[in-house]
């Protein structure tokens, strides 16, 4: 199996990588928490402009069809600069879970930028995200259907607005292997983005310990401080092959799909929460303030190791698949 990414895909990535880098995303996931979604939104059009958000979506609905690695290339990109909002609901669950149904129509919209769409799938995503600016859904036993908002909730990540719903106008019955490949799209999609997080970390961590000084050297040059950013090193250099081979296995749609989905989550799950534990430590007390922006990280990893499922659950679905459970 070829791992590396096509030339096309790494131009694509590039092109992501140009467009968030050259917006600040920090200040519009600040705005985002605080429920102004203005700055989050325009953003969200100019990816849909590049294509990001019509990737999973097919030709025939106005998508682009693209396949489960390009998928991964951009929300990597997305991961590492924090970008607000349910893309992992909009582009990777929402395709296959509306496709065919009465509410189709609205994945032209979300192609195009300008729809966003959340799903709640108890109990593996028992809350929906971003659900007041979103069209939101419920899946709960094989039913789809609109979500009636009952509260809001409380998350570790204030740029993550979740609601409890309760479900209202009855969408359809979507068959159960439809349901496991969407939830396995969404695993891999929140795989990604934790890789994209883990990085952008790492990458903060290096800065932060090449400039800060103590005893009259940059702490970077303790030995106990370099072993400690190369391990997270490490660790994202086994995570993102993980990533990158459950995409291709779940573009074939093959019989390891679903095992290779759990076993890229718990690696990046894993990576990231180690990235964030690693550069909350050699940020020191600064690290644990809500001002710098290596919070918004922080709290994405912390929230996203959980989200479509936790290391838990994907070990068990790992073990079950070797063990022929």
């Amino acid at each position: 199996m070829r791992f590396s990414l096509s030339d096309e895909q790494q131009a694509f990535g590039q092109a992501v990588q140009a467009l968030l880098a050259a917006t600040d995303v920090p200040a519009a996931t600040r705005a985002w928490a605080s429920g102004d979604t203005t700055v989050g939104e325009a953003l969200w059009g100019r990816l849909g402009e590049l294509g990001v958000t019509a990737l999973g979506i097919p030709e025939a609905l106005g998508g682009i069809g693209g396949s489960p690695l390009d998928l991964v290339v951009a929300l990597d990109r997305i991961g590492y600069h924090g970008a607000p909002g349910p893309y992992v609901e909009s582009l990777a669950l929402a395709p296959l879970l509306l496709a065919g149904t009465s509410q189709d129509g609205l994945l032209a919209q979300v192609a195009e930028g300008a729809a966003r769409v959340s799903v709640a799938a108890p109990p593996l995503a028992p809350y929906a995200l971003d659900a007041e600016s979103s069209h939101t859904f419920l899946l709960a036993d094989g039913a789809l259907s609109h979500a009636v908002v009952e509260r809001a909730l409380t998350s570790v990540d204030p740029a993550r607005r979740l609601s409890a719903v309760t479900a209202g106008e009855a969408v359809g019955q979507v068959g159960q292997a439809t349901v496991d490949l969407a939830l396995d799209h969404a695993a891999l999609a929140a795989s990604a983005v934790l890789v994209g997080a883990g990085q952008r970390l790492l990458d903060e961590a290096v800065a932060y310990v090449g400039q800060r000084r103590q005893f009259g050297r940059a702490i970077g040059e303790y030995q106990a401080v370099k072993h400690a950013l190369a391990d997270v090193r490490v660790a994202l250099d086994f995570a993102r092959p993980l990533v990158h081979g459950a995409a291709l296995e779940l573009g074939d749609r093959s019989d390891v799909a679903a095992r290779d989905v759990s076993a890229a989550k718990v690696s990046a799950s894993e990576a990231a929460h180690l990235a964030a534990r690693t550069a909350l430590q050699v940020h020191g007390a600064v690290g644990y303030t809500l001002e710098l922006d290596l919070s918004i990280w922080i709290l994405k990893v912390r929230a996203l190791v959980g989200a479509w499922g936790t290391p838990a659950h994907h070990r068990a679905r790992v073990l079950d698949s070797l063990t022929g459970a």
